[in-house]
């Protein structure tokens, strides 16, 4: 899924990491950073903020049955060089939720699965590769979910 935006910089609070943009139906939107943020102090109100962002996400299989469901999340950032003073630049954050199959219904092609805070999640697979597959899975075995976002963002007056 790809997102993508081009607004106005209504407010910068660079002590706080803060900066509001005009929302779509022109409402202030404000957008929490964190300390990675850098060269906020050379955003200004009016400036015009081009929003990029790509969501994916890909599952793999633990073929072991008893493994814990968890969470583990990794990022990192890259920032305005000095020939460009600009803020911006790209960022990546990757979240990983491991859940464990609980329920596997082969003639509805679906599989259950529980992830660490608890809610049981129903996945319907439509791939018919996938669907022939399913027959080699097991009640018990984890499934990774990894959850990729990007976020690059370029600044211009």
């Amino acid at each position: 899924m790809e997102g993508h935006i081009v607004s106005r910089v209504l407010a910068v609070d660079p002590a706080n990491y803060q900066v509001t943009i005009e929302g779509r139906d022109k409402s202030p939107v404000s957008i929490q950073l964190t300390d990675q943020a850098k060269n906020l102090h050379n955003l200004k109100v009016g400036d015009t903020v081009d929003i990029h962002v790509i969501r994916s996400v890909a599952y793999k299989l633990d073929t072991e049955v008893g493994g814990a469901p968890g969470v583990t999340k990794e990022s990192m950032s890259i920032r305005a060089t000095k020939d460009n003073p600009n803020p911006g630049g790209e960022a990546v954050r990757q979240v990983k939720v491991t859940s464990k199959i609980t329920r596997i219904d082969l003639q509805q092609h679906e599989v259950t699965l529980l992830p660490p805070e608890g809610k049981a999640t129903v996945l319907k697979v439509e791939d018919p590769k996938l669907q022939e597959r399913m027959k080699k899975l097991h009640v018990g075995q984890t499934v990774d979910a990894i959850y990729t976002e990007v976020l690059k963002v370029k600044t211009s007056r």
